[in-house]
């Protein structure tokens, strides 16, 4: 199962994506967590300290994954995966470390590749930290082609439920089957609300509203990783794996 996780800038995609990739590892699932941000923080809000993630290694430019390429699957994560607190094998596709480096088009060209092939083998669940905005999915072949199910994290904020709905309409054109709204720092019942009527309103199909926790915030501030008993936000991961559950029954029972 492979699960891209998307949304404008600021909205909490790389919180939302540490905290469902632990949860997944928490229910006893095998899970590898792909960090696409040019500015690689996924393993931060995994438990791993600055040191520890500016030496994860990151993948081959244009690396072709699948038994006719250069790597295997298996070598892949054998090779540039690393553990994590959380129980969460983590990979960094790209990496930007010095200025003009030119375009980041040959990492997401890795993940595609990588995300073509069977991972089933080495993970039970595959979590995709996109970097923000909808470039990954306007480049030709879209780096979530293979993605089974995109989920578009959400604030309570107008503007990012329009951008919500903009990444869908690309990702239905891109061949994604399915994709799922989440909302994320809901202070309150009004937050909550406003993201139910304007996912209805957009036609966005709202899996869960992830309330704010300051548990979270200092977690992140202290360096502790994002993955720990948080109980206010267990009820609200557990709808969007429900949420995920359901939107891949019929193709598991066509």
């Amino acid at each position: 199962m492979k699960l891209g996780v998307v949304g404008k800038g600021g909205v909490g995609k790389t919180t939302v994506a540490a905290l469902l990739a632990g949860a997944y590892a928490r229910a006893g699932r095998r899970v590898v967590a792909i960090d696409t941000d040019s500015n690689p923080n996924l393993g931060l809000s995994l438990g791993l300290d600055l040191a520890e993630v500016d030496a994860v290694p990151t993948l081959p430019r244009s690396v072709i994954v699948g038994a006719r390429g250069d790597l295997t699957v298996s070598e892949v994560v054998g090779r540039y995966g690393r553990s994590t607190p959380a129980d969460v094998t983590l990979l960094s596709a790209i990496r930007v470390s010095a200025a003009g480096g030119g375009c980041t088009c040959a990492g997401h060209a890795s993940v595609r590749s990588l995300l073509g092939e069977a991972l089933d083998a080495e993970a039970d669940v595959a979590v995709i930290d996109m970097e923000a905005g909808l470039e990954h999915l306007s480049r030709s072949g879209g780096t979530l082609a293979h993605a089974d199910v995109l989920l578009v994290v959400m604030e309570p904020s107008r503007k990012s439920v329009i951008t919500a709905a903009r990444t869908l309409t690309l990702a239905e054109e891109l061949g994604i089957p399915r994709a799922l709204g989440v909302g994320n720092k809901a202070h309150d019942e009004g937050d909550v609300e406003f993201l139910r009527r304007a996912s209805a309103d957009h036609g966005i199909p709202l899996a869960a509203v992830v309330p704010y926790a300051a548990e979270v915030v200092d977690a992140d501030r202290s360096g502790a990783g994002l993955t720990a008993a948080h109980a206010t936000v267990h009820r609200a991961l557990d709808a969007v794996m429900a949420a995920v559950d359901e939107a891949l029954r019929p193709a598991a029972t066509a």
